[in-house]
């Protein structure tokens, strides 16, 4: 087996943070150096009102896009670690799904991470806060602004989280 097959290529990486209502995405790029730098951050966001099927299609169709238009070598996805809401794990659950299946489809490389080692990630304390994360991507990516919405950040801070996690190598 060539040795190149050992080594994960990576340069673009997806972050996502799911969730039926709001799925927060970043895309950063892992350069030769090891600086990481922002292409793009934002949210998908879906109505209330409409059927599941069809927000999972949302869901789905928006992120084809973002992975048709950068050519990730990697997601990374933040892991349903504790919900005290029965109805709220099932419903970030199917989104996880989606996610799941558009990378698998893609063929895409996914990495799950916890809350806490995204967080140890960015801040290097497990259990930083909202806007602490926010300050740390911002100052990590070199941001003019604290990313926004908080689901963005998050992906964002998954993404950075791999980075960091998944050997790169150039070959």
């Amino acid at each position: 087996m060539p040795i190149t097959q050992y080594f994960h290529i990576m340069s673009i990486i997806l972050g996502i943070d799911p969730g039926v209502a709001d799925t927060g995405y970043g895309v950063i790029k892992k350069e030769s150096n090891g600086r990481l730098v922002c292409l793009e951050y934002g949210s998908i966001r879906t109505h209330a009102g409409d059927e599941m099927p069809a927000r999972l299609e949302k869901l789905y169709d928006n992120l084809y896009k973002k992975i048709e238009g950068y050519k990730p070598s990697l997601m990374a996805i933040e892991q349903l670690f504790f919900c005290k809401n029965v109805k709220t794990a099932l419903t970030v659950g199917q989104a996880r799904g989606a996610v799941m299946v558009i990378a698998r489809k893609n063929k895409v490389s996914l990495y799950e991470y916890t809350p806490l080692q995204i967080k140890q990630a960015v801040s290097t304390y497990g259990k930083a806060s909202k806007g602490q994360v926010q300050k740390m991507v911002q100052f990590l990516l070199g941001l003019n602004e604290l990313p926004a919405p908080d689901d963005a950040a998050d992906a964002l801070a998954a993404a950075i989280c791999a980075s960091n996690s998944v050997k790169s190598y150039k070959v």
